[in-house]
């Protein structure tokens, strides 16, 4: 039972700037702390030493995202529009047997295959090439 001359609104006028100022500090809490694992990442990265290495290539996957969104046309009706997006990865094995996959753009991903070898040049987590090994005969 509510004490005399309150009323539930004043309960929801309390609780809901309460709530949504929590809200919204998670939401930018969340914000900053990917920002500081980007810039611990990009720091760590220049920090290692420019390195190329014997490898082959032990395996390509992609990972496709994505998304639908209405766009409102001309006479006032939705249309549906899809977007999608596609990260490729290459996993890399060196002398030591060690595997390390990097991202690398749709150009590069398009000119390796599993099998091939060559030189692999990376700093820290940061993929900066592959030149592959020409075969005998080729």
């Amino acid at each position: 039972m509510l004490p005399l001359g309150s009323s539930p609104f004043d309960f929801v006028s309390i609780i809901f700037p309460l709530f949504f100022f929590v809200v919204l500090a998670f939401i930018i809490g969340t914000i900053l702390l990917n920002i500081a694992k980007g810039i611990k990442t990009w720091n760590y990265n220049n920090s290692q030493p420019v390195l190329t290495v014997p490898s082959e290539v032990v395996s390509r996957r992609t990972d496709v995202s994505s998304s639908m969104h209405n766009i409102a046309g001309n006479n006032g009706i939705n249309h549906p529009h899809n977007h999608t997006h596609t990260t490729y990865f290459v996993t890399f094995e060196v002398e030591s047997g060690d595997r390390m996959e990097f991202l690398v753009n749709d150009n590069e991903f398009g000119m390796v295959v599993e099998g091939d070898t060559g030189k692999l040049t990376f700093q820290g987590t940061r993929y900066l090439g592959f030149v592959r090994e020409k075969k005998a005969g080729s």
